[in-house]
């Protein structure tokens, strides 16, 4: 097992991310991606020495399925059982829909296919601590702008008018409000809404977007859903 970390503000603690995976070489690139992003970085290249080093403290952990030993999925059930916020992130060359929706169904947060871009993982990476925060249950209550989201009563409304949304929708506009301010590519809520992607196919997402940005934005109010080109969404109040 190899320990590495980088060098940081001592006022301001570095996120602590765990990577599991057996491949050295990977482990070594995104290593060296984290820690030039500020990020302390931990790996194991098998389950059973992870949970080893899982009675520390992390920020977020990076798990492949293909493992020796345990797998991924055996892990992530084993996390879960001792830790319930620290955000899982799979990354892995396993792409199948049933893979997808199994990891996440046991526990996982993210799940990001090899391939993979490294700007991304670091994107995702961010925005599950980012979500995650200071490890507490999350805010009932989401706002932006003058769009309140009521996420115990599954409510929004905008001032006080109440907007009706499908089931989908909420989860879509939950997700967005929730990383305000931030560009969510269309993999991303893909990944984090429906749980799997289509396929490439990126008209599903902007179908429910047009959909939501009638209900949401409507004639003489300020836009909150923005479109950011050949990058993907965000709620935002500011622009």
């Amino acid at each position: 097992m190899v320990h590495t970390e980088a060098t940081h503000d001592d006022r301001k603690p570095s996120p602590r991310v765990l990577m599991i995976d057996d491949d050295p070489e990977l482990t070594e690139i995104v290593t060296a991606s984290l820690e030039f992003s500020g990020y302390q970085v931990t790996s194991a290249p098998t389950g059973t020495d992870a949970m080893k080093v899982l009675a520390e403290s992390f920020d977020a952990v990076i798990l492949d399925v293909m493992l020796p030993g345990l797998d991924g999925f055996e892990v992530v059930q084993l996390i879960r059982s001792r830790d319930e916020h620290t955000p899982v992130l799979f990354l892995t060359a396993r792409n199948a829909v049933e893979d997808r929706v199994r990891g996440l169904r046991l526990g996982g947060d993210d799940y990001l296919t090899k391939p993979f871009s490294m700007a991304e993982l670091l994107a995702r990476i961010d925005a599950l601590i980012r979500r995650a925060g200071s490890g507490g249950p999350p805010q009932d209550v989401v706002q932006v702008g003058d769009l309140r989201l009521d996420r115990s009563a599954r409510r929004l409304t905008r001032g006080e008018d109440p907007i009706s949304l499908s089931p989908t929708e909420f989860r879509l506009v939950e997700y967005l409000m929730v990383n305000a301010g931030h560009v969510m590519s269309k993999s991303q809520i893909m990944d984090q809404v429906w749980g799997y992607d289509f396929g490439g196919d990126g008209n599903v997402v902007e179908r429910f977007v047009s959909s939501i940005r009638r209900k949401v934005d409507t004639t003489g109010q300020p836009r909150l859903l923005h479109t950011v080109r050949g990058f993907g969404y965000t709620m935002d109040a500011s622009r």
